[in-house]
């Protein structure tokens, strides 16, 4: 059977104008794969979108008018991605790379790094229309290292007073392991951040540091552990005091073909591997620890999410994260683990992560079935955000 899109005109002109604010749209998609996102799979089934959220996700064909019917015969739909700590920020190239998330999938993405004032730019940029994008989630930056308590508490205080609910970009020193200041300024970080309502990421790239957060009152971490074995005795330790943790597993892992055709191994932005990785240990270690790390930490318990944690090209980059998790885990792990998972770490648990009535309509549709291979989640060829369409490759 013929794949086919019904567009309205009006509707067709709208989706290509990338200088107006995009409305909410009233969708059908229907004679699609759905996975919700909870371990549930309808093996043929519709999805109703009103006023930007899902109305239904059942098995079968529903009895409804819409403006648009998409009929995703052979196709997947599941939860729009999200990407719980990557590198964006406001640029003149912010338009096409805001662009290629969404042709990647990206619905949601928590800024982790830059200027706190240009995280905010871009999210204003998009919210308004001036150029569509994924959900930004700023972030902004506390200094840690060089600072003292009282100044910590006050940059705080000035992020939250801007909008600013997540504080990252935050790294403790991996080994012999963090300092007696840098844990000082943490532990005031934490206990402010509490007073004004903001989440405090951190960067806790070994064993050590990642313990040493946690004692200090951090739940989000934004690493892996790449620096030695995490114990399993201390990620029970994690999950038993809600912590939760984003992948970022392909650190340390080489790219091929990506900067060059000339198969050669590097690192993922385009520096020689390994000799280029950042702080390494030498000869790739890093990739070994993230991996086995990554399943300790999820045998244990931890709500454990996805990152990228760099600007890395957003296809290139989405399959190079998933060909590294699953190494070590399941399709319906990620799944799992790139739905309701992040969604919990950025705190929208009730909004984003799985395909279920009354939460917003972030749909990603796919020409393959994800649980066949990770391969079939880079086939996208739909992706609505908010019940928008803001990418259409088909």
């Amino acid at each position: 059977m013929k794949r086919a899109v019904w567009l309205t005109l009006p509707a067709w002109f709208w989706i290509l104008s990338g200088n107006c604010r995009l409305s909410a749209q009233n969708l059908v998609i229907t004679n699609a794969r759905i996975i919700i996102g909870n371990g549930t799979v309808i093996d043929r089934g519709s999805i109703v979108i009103r006023n930007g959220r899902l109305a239904s996700v059942a098995a079968g064909t529903p009895n409804v008018s819409a403006v648009e019917t998409i009929d995703a015969h052979g196709m997947t739909a599941m939860p729009g991605f999200i990407d719980g700590h990557r590198h964006v920020n406001t640029g003149p190239s912010e338009k096409q790379q805001m662009q290629e998330l969404l042709d990647a999938g990206y619905t949601t993405v928590l800024s982790g790094g830059g200027p706190a004032e240009g995280n905010l730019s871009l999210k204003e940029h998009i919210d308004k229309g001036l150029i569509k994008g994924p959900r930004i989630i700023p972030s902004g930056r506390v200094e840690l290292a060089n600072n003292t308590p009282e100044k910590a508490r006050a940059e705080v205080r000035a992020l939250a007073a801007q909008g600013i609910k997540f504080v990252g970009e935050m790294a403790l020193t991996p080994k012999p392991g963090p300092t007696a200041k840098e844990l000082e300024n943490l532990r005031a970080i934490v206990d402010e951040s509490k007073k004004v309502n903001v989440w405090v990421q951190i960067h806790a790239v070994s064993p050590q540091a990642m313990m040493a957060a946690v004692d200090a009152g951090v739940i989000k971490l934004v690493h892996t552990p790449h620096f030695g074995w995490l114990a399993q005795e201390d990620a029970q330790r994690v999950a038993s005091a809600g912590v939760m943790q984003l992948s970022t597993i392909g650190f340390g892992v080489p790219v091929f073909g990506v900067f060059a055709n000339d198969n050669k191994p590097r690192f993922r932005d385009g520096k020689p591997w390994p000799e280029a990785i950042l702080d390494g240990e030498g000869r790739g270690r890093e990739a070994g620890y993230k991996a086995v790390n990554a399943r300790t930490s999820w045998d244990a318990g931890v709500v454990y999410g996805y990152g990228t944690d760099t600007n890395y090209q957003p296809k290139a980059g989405l399959e190079h994260e998933l060909k590294s998790l699953n190494l070590m885990f399941s399709m319906q792990d990620i799944i799992k683990l790139m739905g309701p998972n992040t969604a919990s770490y950025i705190e929208m648990s009730d909004q984003l992560g799985t395909l279920e009535a009354g939460k917003l309509a972030d749909i990603v549709v796919l020409d393959g079935n994800p649980l066949e291979g990770y391969w079939n989640m880079l086939r996208t060829k739909l992706t609505i955000k908010g019940g928008v369409i803001v990418s259409n490759q088909r």
